[in-house]
Parts: structure tokens; C-alpha cells; sequence
């Protein structure tokens, strides 16, 4: 008996003691911001904080009102990360999807030689894989 009422009070102690404080962040100025909408879907925004983010981009409509309709995009993001480093992007937004380059992105290796001539070569006779798929079905 004597045991559970000194875990009970173990477990109240416990319960009761403050628990830790978050610290609030302090509030990031925004030191530049701008923004332009316009009736035919064109648009530019730019912004900084203080905390050295910046950002632009710009787009328009093209195609509109077509089954083409699309908008195409650009522009630019950098921020200074944990190590001190500033990063950079700059992007496009297209019909051919998101496009980012930066200095820091990687870059996949280049194809082998002999992919390359056996892609060449499968587009060059489109006619033996037509015969393959006839044989497989």
C-alpha cells in the first residue's frame, strides 16, 4: 500500500511540474512587396523579407479560352539556408511542366553512347516493334 501512494505521488509530481516553453519566433519583416493582376490573366508579384527570401515570377493566359488554354510561367526564388549559404533557383512554368536551374541542383550523367545509338536506332525502325508486340500478342 505503502508503495502504490509513493508511485501516486511520484506520478503527481510529475504531472505537475511546468511544462518547457516554446520560444515565440520573432515576427520576419516584409521589407519589399508588389503585385499586379490584370483582366487577361497576366500577372507579376515580387517580394523580400528580412530574413533574406526573395522572389518574383511573372506569367500570362495563352490560348485562352481554347481546349490549349494554358498559363506560362517564370521566375526566381532565393533564400540563405542553415548553413549560411544562399541559394538560387530560376524557373519556368510552361506546357512542358516546371522547369527549375539553379547552381546547386544536380545534374543527371549523361546518356551512355550506346543507349543513345540504340534509341536512335529503335526510332529509326518503328516497324520492328511493331513486329515484337504482334508476336508477344
Amino acid at each position: 500500500m505503502k508503495t502504490a501512494i509513493a508511485l501516486l505521488a511520484l506520478a503527481a509530481v510529475a504531472l505537475a511540474r511546468p511544462q518547457l516553453q516554446q520560444a515565440t519566433p520573432k515576427p520576419i519583416a516584409i521589407l519589399k512587396l508588389a503585385s499586379d493582376v490584370q483582366p487577361d490573366g497576366s500577372f507579376t508579384y515580387e517580394y523580400e523579407t528580412e530574413n533574406g527570401i526573395k522572389a518574383d515570377a511573372r506569367g500570362n493566359l495563352v490560348n485562352a479560352g481554347s481546349e490549349n488554354e494554358a498559363l506560362n510561367q517564370q521566375g526566381s526564388f532565393s533564400f540563405v539556408a542553415d548553413d549560411g549559404q544562399t541559394y538560387s533557383i530560376t524557373w519556368v512554368a510552361d506546357e512542358n511542366g516546371f522547369q527549375p536551374q539553379g547552381a546547386h541542383i544536380p545534374v543527371p550523367p549523361p546518356i551512355p553512347e550506346e543507349i543513345l545509338k540504340a534509341l536512335e536506332y529503335n526510332a529509326a525502325h518503328p516497324e520492328e516493334d511493331e513486329e515484337v508486340s504482334k508476336r508477344r500478342n
